[in-house]
């Protein structure tokens, strides 16, 4: 099902409004897996604006920035994160999720954000990044961050919370599949698992991302939803990000893989397309341009919605 085909099939707003219902009538059954938006795109809004927003769009839960720049910074974290969880469950919403700068178990910040958010109930945080360096072989460095994964995931289990490490395209650790395999190498993901976003894999791993998704599907406890083309810009081929459908993934192949593979995590649903700066995290908006972008949240959670149904 093309995005094109989708949206003239399922038109989600009637002209001049600004959101549907919350509860979609697009599907009639109980959905498998739980869509989250990724609050990154929600940060012109307050923790209670939040919170509406992306109730009234439709999703399931908020995946929370808990990091520099988010929308809870880590140095307020004791005081701002049970506010913005309180939030969004008074919206009817789900808080178990978080994105976060953690990558290790000793730093007492960090230490600290895992601490508040496993009390607050938060189930799931992804990792801060990860560098490779350049007076260490990879494998070596990998082996040494590793050891630094285990510590991490022996405190993530003595607080009943667990991480997972995004892969991302680029030259950090993680852009290939089985770094991240590598990174994870004896540690179960109840305590530190793998966030495996498809975009990123598909722009790394080109026609073999399916060897990576059957390699780390074992480590899987969350997963990312995005879209992505190849775009020639003057004399150098760039990947541009667009809406869910419009890319080079093909959601229908990789849904029947996660049903297949019986994989169930909860969904974080990203907008890095252009849409008004808010791709960017931006913290001002245009009155003007609020429509636009709740409509845009609403028609890629509806297409990703329809098209796992249909998988």
């Amino acid at each position: 099902m093309t995005r094109r085909y989708f949206l003239k099939q399922h038109a989600v707003f009637a002209a001049g409004t600004a959101f549907l219902p919350a509860v979609s009538s697009l599907t009639s059954q109980k959905e498998s897996l739980s869509f989250h938006i990724f609050s990154k795109h929600l940060q012109f809004l307050n923790y209670r604006e939040m919170a509406e927003a992306a109730a009234e769009i439709g999703f399931d839960g908020i995946d929370l920035t808990v990091r520099k720049g988010g929308h809870v910074p880590p140095e307020k974290v004791l005081e701002d994160l049970p506010r913005a969880v309180e939030a969004i469950r008074s919206a009817g919403l789900v808080a178990d999720m978080m994105a976060t700068d953690v990558n290790n178990g000793f730093d007492p910040v960090h230490r600290r954000v895992l601490t508040t958010a496993a009390q607050s109930g938060i189930r799931w945080y992804r990792l801060g990044y990860l560098n490779f360096d350049d007076q260490q072989s990879i494998p070596a460095r990998l082996k040494d961050l590793n050891l630094q994964m285990q510590d991490l995931a022996t405190y993530n289990r003595m607080l009943g919370i667990a991480g997972a490490f995004q892969n991302h395209a680029g030259l950090r650790v993680g852009s290939e599949i089985w770094e991240i395999w590598h990174l994870l190498d004896g540690i179960a993901p109840d305590a530190l698992g793998c966030q495996y976003d498809i975009r990123h894999a598909m722009v790394e791993g080109g026609t073999s991302w399916q060897n990576g998704l059957k390699l780390i599907r074992p480590k899987i406890n969350c997963i990312v939803l995005k879209d992505f083309i190849w775009e020639k810009q003057g004399d150098r081929w760039k990947v541009v990000n667009v809406p869910l459908g419009e890319g080079m993934v093909d959601f229908d192949a990789y849904f029947k893989l996660l049903k297949a593979y019986q994989v169930q995590a909860p969904v974080s649903v990203h907008f890095e397309y252009p849409l008004s700066g808010v791709e960017h995290g931006a913290r001002q908006v245009a009155a003007a341009d609020r429509n636009k972008i709740f409509q845009a949240m609403k028609r890629d959670l509806d297409f990703a919605r329809i098209i796992w149904e249909n998988a």
